[in-house]
């Protein structure tokens, strides 16, 4: 094998940092030894990076400790070019799940595929999004992310573009690192543990054995610890006038209660209202609020800001030379990932039987009060309850990954080759960890009088809840692939600008993905009719799922030197997708039925044409068009319809009295069930594959040795897409969407719910487009060496259309998908180096955008009149602030060995911008912890010892 001279070295660094050599001139100054190749993301033909075509943000190891970052999810949310990804604070009622995702563009963690050195690692779910909290970032060396589509050469699912993590090989060193970091307050504390040692040097004994292990772990913050978050109520002024925002939830403790009755007019009505308030005129409490008749609970108060995170990983690779032409490799990768997540107490309104002696005693006496003179024209009663005395839920997300891969590459005769079989899985449970009850020990509890729902919170209503409190894993989650990868690439034929090089390759996949939730998860159903327990303060009705899927593809690459300085890659690739096959198969009606294919086979052919043109030594000027496809998740297609919890607050869909529906209405402004599924039609019904168009257009220019800069202009178009209709526009037009609106029994409350059923279609098509930058300054001073780099994302068109509901544009504002995608975010970072000091300064910028916007019947927003008292609900709209933060680091060589860096992130202890947004990310309130950081200040520190 031939060894990496210092020259491909450099042109790697200086392909990373941003800068465009002439490299032709280069190498021809260089005839004394031979110049490596190296192959990058993106192009199965080695070339030397600077060569490329399309555009590839490298980030080597020094720029990824720069960062400050303790794991590999804050790494890659420091980049500019990423949005839109699932972040921790998420799993704080959010749905994050436990998850932690990339996302380039805004386009969609689905589109985005993430590789581990070059091959797939198993998805957190039935597609291709990886939990990147299975990747220890002390075993990565450096970051490739191509910011252009490369499904002709990955697969159907690199649309948005590619993120491959580059791991450790060739160290021969022992290395043993530290980290510890603090916020200003005493919550949300990291620290890290890490060591590495590698045996043999690969060129000069033929072998190169390295083995890593890291431990991390991250203490949770809470919302009541910060002023920006400490509650759901918060004063605020817009545009000169005074308002307060006013996030409270009617499931409160005391409870409170919904009575449905027939009025004098034969009409179904409803009355709300507190019993313990009518029956002592107070709110008796902690977190309540007096609105009406009601107490309602300030429930942001008591939620995480950030939830606790832990991680065990260890990483192990072999490199063998076999002969001077022949290399094996293997390479094994474990981890094991907490993140524990509690949020409010249980909320989950539960039905008071007309006959119980709670009914009697809480409900009836205040019957006339309400104004309902006639007891018998009740139809039924909802209690609304905070379970406080239960204590927070909490769910421990855990993550198993294990990852193996092994192969061969080499020479022979005018081939390069490559072949790899990949082993990968990833298993992750949802477990109890506080706050969640069992219906039939709650219920139990109620009847006999031990519980009264309408108290006040004690220590004895605590121990007397406490047996009800589970502690059991609600679901367990399993996917796998197993991968096999063969390529090759040769000259073919010679043109006056040097050789033509062709790659050809081709993989076959096995996918698997499976659900097993627990029978509490499930609760009543067809498959387990005798059980009558439920989740208090969580889900039921979910299925299991047992699927599988086969899939190949093949491609080729011609990399042609048109002129000397010019070069055309073209490419293409055939993907074959097989129908879902599924072991657990369920009717619509929830029976279980024979295993067998559901959905249908997708396949299509895509190409790629990329252009890289030097007209002068100091220019580089490159394109790319290419297409795509994505086939459907197999949860896309087999997932049944199951309970998805409650949406957020909407006005009844159903507006004729007449309606079967209409008396599970309830007034005003309320939460209403989701249910959510898969589309597992056959034929014209069934869910066909994506498809997208993506083109690029870039430069590189370096006007003097000093200084570069560069843009890429990016457009992505998707067509076909799939897309679940989101609630805004099921419940805002109910017209249109009057079939997805369903009476559904609930098992929690042991009555009919009013539902809205949101299922895949391929309804959508969206656009993207955008600039992305790099510019670099680098000079030498009396001082030391220094260098300014500027990177940035502009977002010119984020918008998606439905046949249905026209063109949304995203860009800037809260969408209906309770989304933002910036219109700028962008890094400028300046660093001073001298011989034993490293200083660096980075300003961190997110544009600011259009908040929520309210109308009066979903408002969160009260007015605050002249004498100080608050108002009505009014409609709303804003505009939430930019955000910018500072970073500080100083990197000392104090030692050959020994490295200690200190840093300081967020240095001006920046707050997160309000905003009044109820819906999207966590179940915060005040700020957006999916694009900020609520921990303020922190102070951190690294030890590094190399011997």
């Amino acid at each position: 094998m031939m060894v990496e001279t210092v020259l491909a070295r450099s042109v790697r660094l200086i392909c990373a940092s941003g800068l465009v050599l002439g490299m032709h001139a280069a190498v021809a100054q260089t005839t004394d030894a031979p110049v490596q190749r190296v192959e990058i993301t993106g192009s199965s033909i080695k070339r030397i990076t600077a060569e490329g075509a399309l555009p590839v943000q490298t980030l080597s190891k020094a720029q990824i400790e720069q960062t400050g970052a303790s794991n590999v999810a804050d790494l890659i949310a420091t980049l500019p070019s990423m949005q839109g990804f699932t972040t921790s604070s998420m799993s704080v009622n959010g749905g994050g799940g436990g998850l932690q995702t990339a996302s380039i563009h805004g386009i969609g963690e689905g589109y985005t595929l993430v590789l581990l050195n070059g091959r797939r690692l198993a998805p957190a779910n039935s597609g291709a999004t990886v939990n990147l909290a299975s990747i220890p970032l002390a075993a990565v060396e450096r970051v490739e992310i191509l910011t252009d589509g490369a499904n002709t050469l990955y697969g159907s699912d690199a649309i948005a573009g590619v993120v491959n993590f580059i791991l450790k090989k060739n160290q021969t060193d022992a290395i043993i690192e530290a980290s510890y970091q603090q916020p200003k307050r005493s919550a949300g504390q990291t620290s890290t543990a890490t060591i590495s040692k590698g045996w043999g040097d690969l060129d000069k004994d033929g072998y190169n054995i390295l083995v890593s292990g890291s431990h991390d772990e991250t203490t949770a913050s809470w919302a009541r610890d910060f002023d920006f978050s400490k509650s759901g109520v918060i004063p605020f002024t817009s545009d000169g006038k005074k308002y307060s925002l006013y996030q409270l939830s009617s499931n409160s403790i005391p409870g409170t209660a919904t009575v449905r009755y027939t009025n004098a007019a034969g009409t179904a009505s409803s009355a709300a209202f507190s019993p313990n308030l009518f029956a002592t005129g107070a709110c008796n409490g902690a977190n309540l609020f007096k609105v009406g008749n009601r107490c309602l609970y300030d429930y942001a108060a008591t939620v995480q800001n950030t939830p606790s995170l832990k991680r065990d990983s260890v990483f192990a690779s072999l490199n063998y030379k076999i002969n001077e032409s022949t290399n094996f490799f293997a390479e094994a990768l474990g981890s094991s990932f907490s993140n524990t997540a509690q949020y409010a107490a249980p909320a989950q309104p539960l039905g008071v039987p007309l006959t119980s002696a709670l009914y009697a005693k809480s409900i009836a006496p205040y019957l006339a009060r309400l104004g309902i003179t006639n007891p018998a024209s009740v139809t039924g009663v909802t209690m609304n309850l905070r379970l406080v005395d239960a204590g927070g839920r909490a769910d421990e997300y855990k993550t198993e990954a294990r990852h193996l891969a092994f192969g061969v590459d080499g020479s022979y005769k005018n081939f390069d080759y490559h072949a790899a079989f990949t082993h990968s899985d990833n298993k992750q449970t949802d477990t109890a960890a506080g706050g969640y009850m069992s219906l039939d020990a709650f219920d139990a509890l109620v009847t006999s009088g031990k519980f009264d729902p309408f108290a006040p919170p004690s220590d004895a209503a605590k121990a007397v809840l406490a047996p009800a409190v589970l502690h059991n894993q609600f679901n367990e989650t399993k996917s796998t692939i197993n991968m096999l990868q063969a390529s090759a690439v040769t000259e073919v034929f010679k043109l006056p600008a040097g050789p033509a090089q062709l790659a050809l390759g081709a993989d076959l996949t096995e996918q698997k993905y499976s659900e097993a939730p627990d029978a509490f998860s499930q609760g009543t159903n067809k498959q387990q009719p005798n059980f009558t327990d439920a989740i208090v303060g969580g889900s039921a009705g979910a299925l299991p799922i047992d699927a599988s899927r086969k899939s190949w593809g093949a491609y080729g690459e011609l990399l042609v030197p048109v002129l000397k300085n010019m070069d055309l890659t073209a490419s293409t690739r055939y993907d074959d997708f097989q129908a879902v096959k599924n072991d657990k198969n369920f009717d619509s009606a929830g029976n279980l039925i024979a295993p067998g294919k559901q959905g249908e086979s997708a396949s299509k052919a895509t190409y790629k044409l990329a252009l890289r043109w030097n007209p002068v030594e100091s220019l580089l000027i490159r394109g790319s068009y290419g297409t795509g496809f994505k086939a459907p998740t197999m949860a896309n297609i087999v997932k049944p319809l199951v309970n998805n919890g409650s949406s957020a607050f909407h006005a009844c869909p159903i507006k004729v009295t007449s309606d079967p529906r209409y008396p599970l209405c309830v007034s005003g402004s309320s939460e209403y069930g989701l249910l959510t599924g898969g589309n597992a039609s056959t034929g014209e019904g069934s869910l066909r594959p994506e498809e997208s168009k993506q083109a690029t257009l870039g430069f590189r220019f370096e006007p003097t040795a000093s200084l570069s800069f560069g843009f890429d202009v990016w457009d992505v178009k998707l067509t076909n897409q799939i897309q679940t209709l989101s609630e805004d526009l099921v419940f805002n037009n109910p017209a249109l969407y009057d079939s997805l609106i369903r009476v559904y029994f609930d098992p929690i409350q042991k009555q009919n719910v009013l539902v809205a059923a949101l299922t895949p279609f391929n309804l959508a098509s969206s656009h993207f487009q955008g600039i992305d930058w790099d510019h670099t300054y680098k000079t030498s001073t009396a001082f030391g060496k220094v260098a300014v780099q500027w990177t940035g994302t502009y977002l010119s068109k984020s918008e998606q259309e439905t046949p249905e509901s026209g063109v949304e544009k995203n860009i800037g504002r809260f969408n209906s998908y309770s989304d933002v995608n910036f219109r700028w975010i962008s890094k400028l970072t300046a660093s001073l180096r001298t011989s034993m000091f490293m200083h660096s300064l980075t300003a961190n910028y997110r544009s600011g955008y259009l908040d929520q916007v309210y109308t009066e019947d979903d408002s969160v927003v009260r007015e605050v009149l002249a004498d100080g008292s608050l108002g009505d609900y009014v409609p709303f709209s804003r505009k939430v602030s930019s955000y910018t933060t500072f970073d500080w680091q100083t990197r000392a060589q104090l030692s050959k060995q020994f490295t200690l860096t200190a840093g300081i992130k967020n240095l001006f202890d920046r707050d997160p911008p309000f905003t009044v947004r109820n819906v999207g990310g966590g179940n915060q309130a005040g700020y957006d912890g999916r694009y900020t950081d609520p921990l303020g200040r922190q102070f951190y520190l690294t030890a590094n010892y190399k011997f």
